[in-house]
């Protein structure tokens, strides 16, 4: 019957198989409702015959999390100086296991100091603080017995640094991407990128986050007192299996879903707070599920950051959303002796019911436990002016491109290594119209640029959206219009990557690569690749098909 109603195919493979929807229709676009509805009814059956995958059921753990174990604190990257002056740093990328459940050691994969303390470290990484201005350098030594690559989400650098799927680093192999830092103070994160194999080497905890400072940052009365009053806040997911081990094995279209939260791989996290105020970094390091953030008591916080750095005026909020790859600092003030719980609520997925209940639409977590000392160190004032933002104009843009989300596909393109989908000139500023032609739930994330949201379905963006952006939820049968400018880093064969941040869609081919030309010049050709095919160790019930 579903070979009698479609045209082309979109593959759905969830772990033990594909399944194939074929159209005789010459415009996939034309039937986009129908494939919609499919996409979901083809995930049902798909789940519901095969062996080791499940419909996830509703999750709620709030009131039912015992806040038994202190948040971990990620160490900071030790540094040496090179001899070119570049701040050095040493990482290893490692396989092993990490006590996370009381049931038994878990299979792991992370990122560790080469020269710190835990130089076999298996889940996270340290975090790698730097300054504007400072020329880096990161030696990443691969550890394990498969590839992987490390991409460092929201830097501005040259393509042949960003760590993307041509930048794979064999096992046994280093890889040393350098660059000068030059963006404004910000909160980012380093992850896996190898083309199929994101999702699995992500959920198997290899993550880190990055801590950028500037001048006008510093010069603000914020806290940052690493670990003490500013917070790196890592949330991701998870579902053990009986034996303690990762699984995948309940998914809904967007993926992967837990059951169990970690914070900086603690269950159960509780923060010692020591001052009246705490700057909590979030950033939500899920493969595919999506987070309502707010406290239990409903107060409200002061949004200060975003992904690519400061608002210009903090923003008093109530919750906060974040998609895979999303980050926000915000300010919690704290009385002595108080209690006071992070939660996640039930995200607004801007779907239908149907599509909430199977994609954490209806999930809710107690997320982490502030617990505020008899006595606070009070930090001051806190500023409600920050940095200012120029607002890229719309008339400035030279540029416009469309870009359509449904399926796995972009602009009914399939991920191909060794095809370049955009050329754009340096020195431009371009107009991106991104729009979620689908009933399910997509993400959008730009290597290389942070970008402004000039629009949400024709209206002005909410104050969360109102600074710089790298990922962004792209809300069904909605169209966001996002400004960037492309400023230098010309490479016309490296390409970075734009693509849903959702990594089961990204793995599955919802991606494309555009290129920075010089004026004049076109688009050349990537290196050749092989594409992968899923044979990576991470937290998997069973190899996936990738058919890539």
């Amino acid at each position: 019957m579903l070979a009698g109603c479609f045209t082309g195919c979109i593959d759905l493979s969830l772990g033990c198989m594909t399944f194939r929807l074929l159209s005789r229709l010459r415009r996939p676009r034309a039937a986009l409702a129908a494939v919609s509805v499919l996409l979901v009814t083809a995930t049902v059956l798909v789940l519901a015959g095969c062996g080791a995958l499940g419909w996830p059921a509703r999750v709620d753990t709030v009131g039912k999390v015992s806040f038994s174990h202190a948040l971990q604190i990620p160490p900071l990257a030790t540094s040496r100086t090179g001899a070119a002056g570049e701040k050095v740093f040493d990482l290893t990328a490692n396989a092993g296991t990490t006590p996370l459940t009381d049931v038994a050691a878990t299979r792991t994969q992370g990122f560790a100091d080469a020269h710190g303390q835990h130089p076999d470290n298996a889940y996270l990484g340290p975090t790698i603080v730097a300054n504007r201005g400072d020329a880096v350098r990161v030696n990443v030594h691969n550890r394990m017995h498969e590839p992987t690559t490390v991409h460092w989400h929201g830097m501005h650098l040259p393509a042949s640094m960003d760590g993307g799927p041509h930048q794979p680093i064999a096992p046994g192999a280093t890889r040393s991407p350098h660059w000068r830092i030059d963006q404004q103070a910000a909160t980012l994160w380093y992850h896996p990128h190898p083309h199929g194999e994101t999702e699995h080497q992500v959920s198997a905890g290899m993550a880190g986050m990055v801590i950028v400072h500037d001048e006008a940052e510093r010069a603000l009365n914020l806290p940052r007192n690493y670990g003490v009053d500013d917070i790196p806040v890592i949330v991701q997911d998870a579902r053990f299996d009986s034996n303690g081990q990762l699984t995948t094995s309940q998914a809904g279209f967007i993926g992967p879903l837990g059951d169990t939260l970690l914070v900086n791989g603690t269950v159960g996290a509780y923060l010692p707070v020591t001052t009246d105020v705490v700057r909590l970094r979030l950033l939500n390091a899920s493969s595919s599920r999506i987070y309502d953030f707010q406290f239990d008591d409903k107060r409200t916080f002061e949004m200060i950051a975003s992904d690519g750095g400061l608002l210009s005026q903090a923003a008093a909020m109530g919750s906060i959303q974040l998609v895979p790859g999303e980050r926000a600092e915000i300010l919690v003030q704290m009385s002595a002796g108080e209690n006071a719980t992070l939660r996640s609520t039930p995200p607004d997925l801007g779907t239908e019911a149907s599509i909430d209940a199977s994609n954490g639409g209806t999930d809710a977590f107690d997320v982490l436990q502030l617990r505020a000392a008899d006595a606070l160190k009070p930090l001051g004032a806190m500023p409600t002016t920050l940095t200012p933002i120029t607002r890229l104009a719309r008339d400035s843009a030279t540029v416009q491109r469309s870009f359509d989300l449904h399926g796995f596909r972009i602009n009914d393109a399939k991920m191909d290594m060794n095809r370049i989908d955009e050329t754009i000139t340096v020195g431009t500023t371009e107009l991106w119209k991104v729009r979620n032609s689908s009933a399910e739930p997509h993400s959008f994330h730009v290597h290389d640029v942070q970008f402004q949201v000039l629009s949400v379905g024709g209206a002005p963006p909410p104050v969360e959206l109102s600074g710089w952006k790298d990922t962004i939820y792209v809300t069904p049968k909605t169209e966001f219009q996002i400004i960037m400018r492309f400023t230098d880093y010309t490479d016309r064969n490296l390409p970075y990557m734009y693509h849903c941040h959702m990594l089961m869609h990204e793995d599955h081919g919802m991606m494309g690569q555009f290129v920075v030309v010089e004026p004049g010049q076109s688009a050349g050709r990537p290196p050749v690749m092989q594409e992968s095919r899923g044979t990576g160790s991470g937290p998997r019930t069973q190899e996936q098909n990738h058919e890539h």
